[in-house]
């Protein structure tokens, strides 16, 4: 099956956290890997929600997410599922807590290589199986 022909009910959306940050690094995170995931696939993106009242809201993701979590190694060895298998990747690395900006983020995240880049978390989104085998060792616990 192509990406282009992929819905979302053919696919998964994963955040992978890493399991030794503080709370509000881990919540920063996921925001961040999301914000990535739903830039690259406007499909995932449904209609304006209105309340009783005709107070208009921002859209949401109609697909839900899955947050998981791993240690560093396992966190690696997930982004190089993700990698070997050509599926696009958000990812933050923690180098990216002390910056203030987007340019700063991309500058810094420009140094590392797939090798040394000390991950704070990745997401995905692919076909259901292919996501379940990239995060295959990953737990709900946080």
């Amino acid at each position: 099956m192509s990406e282009t022909s992929l819905t979302v009910h053919d696919t998964k959306v994963a955040v992978i956290v890493r399991s030794d940050l503080q709370t509000w690094q881990k919540l920063n995170v996921t925001a961040f890997l999301m914000s990535g995931i739903g830039a690259a696939y406007a499909e995932m993106i449904g209609q304006a929600y209105l309340d009783r009242d005709g107070r208009k809201f921002l859209a949401l993701s109609v697909q839900p997410v899955i947050v998981l979590s791993a240690d560093a190694s396992l966190l690696s060895k997930v982004h190089q599922r993700a990698v070997s298998r050509d599926v696009p990747a958000a990812a933050f690395i923690e180098e990216m807590f002390s910056t203030s900006d987007d340019v700063a983020n991309r500058e810094v995240f420009s140094r590392f290589a797939l090798e040394d880049a000390k991950l704070a978390g990745i997401a995905v989104r692919a076909e259901r199986s292919v996501v379940d085998k990239i995060t295959k060792g990953a737990s709900l616990r946080h």
